[in-house]
């Protein structure tokens, strides 16, 4: 179980700009490597905790500190943030799965669609993961049936 707290919204902005041009990076050079990379930071988001993403670590030594203090209370929610980057895990690991097979076109489309969602987060907040994450929760509330024990 992770032991993320609320997290600054500000953090996951800045790291989605990163993420960004990590992204177009993979998708102007279709390099497996770059995509490669990016999968991995996903998964140890993803997977292991959000305080392992190196790019929130630089933005909470850099400019947190310079920026007013964030209220508890206006923090999100870490669970659909870490569900977005299994999305973003499963996007750019397919990409990466593209690229290195020599299915480009399948590559790009996916670092495209990643890239995409990437920056709709960066540049307005809007997080496609976080938004499937509710609606599963919609549909498949915690506790539900369908959950195996």
């Amino acid at each position: 179980m992770s032991t993320d707290h609320r997290v600054d919204p500000r953090g996951v902005r800045f790291t989605a700009w990163i993420t960004s041009g990590v992204l177009s990076v993979g998708l102007v050079t279709g390099s497996w490597r770059v995509l490669a990379a990016q999968t991995a930071l996903f998964a140890l988001c993803a997977f292991v905790g959000l305080r392992m993403n190196p790019w929130g670590q630089l933005y909470r030594k850099t400019l947190r500190s310079r920026l007013r203090e964030l209220p508890e209370e206006q923090g999100e929610d870490p669970g659909p943030v870490r569900f977005a980057q299994g999305v973003g895990f499963a996007f750019t690991l397919l990409a990466t799965a593209g690229y290195a097979t020599g299915w480009t076109t399948f590559g790009v489309v996916t670092n495209a669609l990643a890239l995409a969602a990437a920056l709709l987060n960066a540049a307005f907040g809007y997080c496609l993961g976080c938004r499937l994450y509710l609606l599963v929760r919609r549909v498949a509330p915690a506790g539900s049936p369908t959950e195996s024990h």
